[in-house]
């Protein structure tokens, strides 16, 4: 049995017309969130192997504050196809991870992706609001087992309060 910790990245800034999607740094509410999300996770004992994260600044930023928040002290992986990945890419990049061996990875990512994913992979709808996250027990061995014929059941999840 694997588990993946899904979370979308925290709120972003619009502030600055001049960035490009790609280039958008978390906002205040993002820094704020980030680290709860992060502790949530190190309260409940959810530390992941492996966290793998989409290359977009506000998705490293969210990556980075959960792993502090966490006590995370493990490798970040940065993975340029995550960024607006589709749940077929979301898969491959889990599919080939450098430490198969790993029992629990956080992917930091984005939407519509991310909850497409969870969607198909539980049979459950979630609405994942910046920086929620979802806990999925996987029933495989490997994560290069990992496809969307598996049924994964949801365990916790987190949302910030607004």
């Amino acid at each position: 049995m694997k588990r993946l910790l899904v979370l979308r990245h925290a709120k972003s800034s619009w502030s600055d017309s001049s960035l490009d999607d790609w280039q958008r740094p978390l906002n205040d509410r993002g820094r704020r969130d980030a680290p709860r999300a992060g502790a949530w996770l190190r309260d409940r004992s959810l530390m992941p192997d492996l966290l793998v994260t989409s290359d977009a600044v506000r998705a490293r930023e969210t990556a980075a504050a959960v792993a502090d928040a966490a006590e995370y002290t493990g490798e970040i992986v940065v993975e340029p196809s995550l960024y607006h990945a589709t749940t077929t890419d979301a898969i491959a990049v889990l599919n080939r991870v450098g430490d198969q061996t790993a029992r629990t990875i956080l992917i930091v990512g984005h939407n519509p992706g991310l909850e497409d994913l969870v969607s198909r992979l539980s049979g459950e709808h979630h609405d994942l609001v910046t920086a929620a996250l979802v806990e999925l027990a996987v029933p495989i061995d490997r994560w290069s087992q990992l496809n969307l014929t598996i049924a994964a059941s949801i365990g916790e999840t987190w949302q910030p309060s607004r």
